[in-house]
């Protein structure tokens, strides 16, 4: 019982963290910054990383070591925000970071979907090819949109 409310917790989560990580590089993309949007994917980001660990394993995952760096990724992003106030290169780790902290919680749901779905499965599995260019055109889009994000978002002001 405990296994499966902790997989719908951090699935809603996730779906969560997915949604406003999505509104906020968006907003970031037209240099809009919605301070609560911000703060709860920051949040729900975090939970949906730490909340993988809590899964009972016998040994590290790969989801393990993504949650790891996903978590390390968020670090410099929410201090980047909360204590250095976007100044000065503050805000292009923010953005920067955002960014790459939403495409962790999308590279999570790619596996998941090549891993649940039957006739995925088989090619998850192998890292064949259809797996390795779903990955490559998710990263390629994460990039232009991390480029394109701290190159436009310049917030006026922050408190």
């Amino acid at each position: 019982m405990y296994v499966l409310i902790l997989t719908i917790a951090h699935t809603l989560i996730s779906f969560l963290a997915l949604a406003a990580g999505l509104a906020v590089v968006l907003d970031m993309l037209r240099n809009d910054d919605r301070p609560a949007m911000a703060r709860l994917f920051l949040v729900s980001a975090i939970l949906t990383s730490a909340s993988g660990f809590a899964f009972p394993v016998s040994q590290i995952l790969p989801s393990h070591i993504t949650a790891a760096i996903a978590l390390l990724v968020l670090l410099p992003t929410w201090l980047a925000r909360y204590r250095f106030a976007l100044l000065g290169a503050w805000r292009w780790v923010y953005a920067g970071g955002t960014v790459a902290s939403l495409y962790f919680v999308v590279f999570v749901l790619v596996v998941q979907v090549f891993m649940k779905t039957p006739l995925l499965r088989p090619a998850a599995e192998q890292a064949g090819p259809s797996f390795a260019i779903t990955h490559g055109i998710v990263l390629l889009v994460f990039i232009a949109l991390g480029f394109f994000s701290i190159r436009k978002f310049r917030p006026a002001s922050f408190a």
